[in-house]
């Protein structure tokens, strides 16, 4: 282990990485309910959570690393590995201690077990396959990407099929949920994710010097300064406009930003790692044209599904999820979109929206129900840094080569709303 990591890990155990924690009230014994353990460590935060039959979540508990992270300016994955391997087993504590449940009374442990960073992953695995093996429990290996999928329908009363669009530091995916393990893939980033991209560009701004954001992520810090920011300031080119596909890119749209910033460096004669004074209207030119982006290939999507009856004209939904999905400029830019099109528009609450041990549960729950992935043995089970979510008919959709109307209508009801300045 490096320097670097061995610093951030020192600081951790003086205390800088924090709890969060709620839990749900409860009451009466729970015999009668089967009852999951999920639990979360795909990428930098440690979680657990205990949730029943019924929906009710018991008891939650989450260890958050982004302080950590964000003193190195990214995720080191072996940072995060020990500081789950640190942490585990407090998090499922405090999740069964919350929720008065202990092991012998749970149906089922589920575990995120793809994608996400590897060493992450097998510290969650091997604890949780050591719980099983103790206890003599059922185990459901969980897909990440189709828990934060189905965590609306924890919190909403939502019928299958619906499309979702999935929004996060390490992912961008368009599909449609047609059953508890069942999935269309309509598009996903051919790059890097969303989130990942306003970090980077966060970063290259240096944010983190900025009196107003120094404690903040960078894709928050881009969302608070864009607020008063004048995005008209900027044109950034769309990516993959030639494509009538719902792919995504973002890695050609950070390189344009880059460029920005540098020539912007040059006329207000400042180094790299000073503040511009224009960083306000930078970063609203950026969320916007993310914005946009994701909303043009969402509105494709949608345009696919009901031409080809996959989703009812008359019901049809937009769920968005992950943690992308919390930035209210992106979100009311979608609920518009949706609203234009007489989609029902629902995203999970923001807590729900990040990584967590709930949205676990609530999958091994839904699993559960179906008895779809309720393994009895654990032979074999590996975890998968990379794993596609359901069936790809991107080729399909692309073959339809459907234009997407021009957003400019939609743009004006957002500036009504004042939501675009």
């Amino acid at each position: 282990m490096n320097s670097v990591a061995k610093s951030l890990l020192k600081s951790v155990k003086h205390g800088r990485a924090a709890w969060l924690r709620s839990s749900s009230a409860c009451s009466g014994k729970q015999h009668l309910r089967k009852l999951v353990l999920g639990i979360e460590t795909s990428c930098d935060d440690t979680g657990a959570a205990v949730v029943d039959d019924a929906g009710n979540v018991l008891g939650e508990a989450l260890h958050c690393q982004r302080e950590v992270h964000l003193q190195a300016g990214g995720i080191i994955p072996v940072v995060a590995q020990q500081l789950h391997r640190e942490n585990i087993e407090q998090v499922v504590k405090e999740a069964l201690g919350v929720s008065g449940v202990s092991v012998q009374e749970l149906a089922a442990i589920a575990t995120t077990v793809k994608p996400g960073l590897a060493l992450s992953l097998e510290v969650g695995l091997h604890y949780s396959l050591n719980l099983v093996n103790k206890y003599q429990k059922p185990f459901i290996p969980i897909h990440h990407m189709e828990a934060h999928a189905l965590t609306v329908r924890l919190t909403h009363h939502v019928e299958f099929p619906f499309l979702v669009l999935l929004l996060s530091g390490g992912h961008c995916i368009l599909a449609v949920a047609q059953g508890v393990s069942d999935f269309l893939l309509l598009g996903q980033s051919i790059d890097i994710a969303p989130g990942d991209m306003l970090d980077k560009v966060a970063r290259r701004l240096s944010l983190r010097k900025h009196p107003e954001c120094h404690s903040m992520a960078g894709g928050k810090a881009i969302e608070h300064l864009a607020q008063t920011g004048d995005w008209q300031q900027y044109t950034f080119r769309l990516p993959m406009q030639q494509h009538r596909n719902c792919d995504f890119s973002f890695s050609g749209l950070q390189n344009l930003v880059n460029k920005a910033i540098i020539q912007k460096e040059k006329e207000e004669g400042i180094q790299e790692g000073e503040i511009l004074s224009c960083v306000k209207d930078i970063a609203a030119a950026v969320q916007h044209a993310v914005a946009v982006h994701i909303i043009q290939r969402t509105y494709r999507a949608m345009l696919f599904c009901i031409k080809n009856s996959i989703l009812s004209s008359k019901n049809a939904t937009l769920v968005v999820s992950g943690g992308v999905a919390s930035n209210q400029y992106i979100r009311k830019g979608l609920q518009t979109l949706a609203d234009a099109n007489d989609f029902a528009f629902l995203c999970p609450p923001p807590r729900l929206c990040t990584d967590n041990g709930v949205m676990i549960a609530w999958n091994g729950v839904e699993r559960l129900r179906a008895g779809l992935g309720v393994l009895h043995s654990t032979d074999g089970i590996r975890y998968e840094p990379k794993a596609p979510l359901g069936i790809d008919i991107s080729k399909r959709l692309e073959e339809d080569s459907i234009k997407v109307p021009k957003l400019k209508d939609m743009m004006v009801s957002m500036l009504k709303s004042n939501l675009v300045k």
